[in-house]
């Protein structure tokens, strides 16, 4: 049985899935505005430009 990952208390409502509100997805909206979630970036060794190659 699926749940809501915000409130975790109601099933998704297909119009605002995997929310079940536009509450909770407003919240979900809100916390990556915020920077409260973040995806992690690896960086490339070669990638780096410092600058001294111009």
């Amino acid at each position: 049985m699926s749940m809501c990952p915000i409130c975790r208390k109601a099933e998704p409502d297909p119009k605002y899935k995997p929310f079940c509100s536009r509450r909770c997805s407003d919240v979900d909206l809100q916390r990556w505005f915020t920077g409260a979630y973040a995806i992690p970036a690896a960086l490339d060794e070669g990638a780096e430009d410092d600058g001294e190659n111009d």
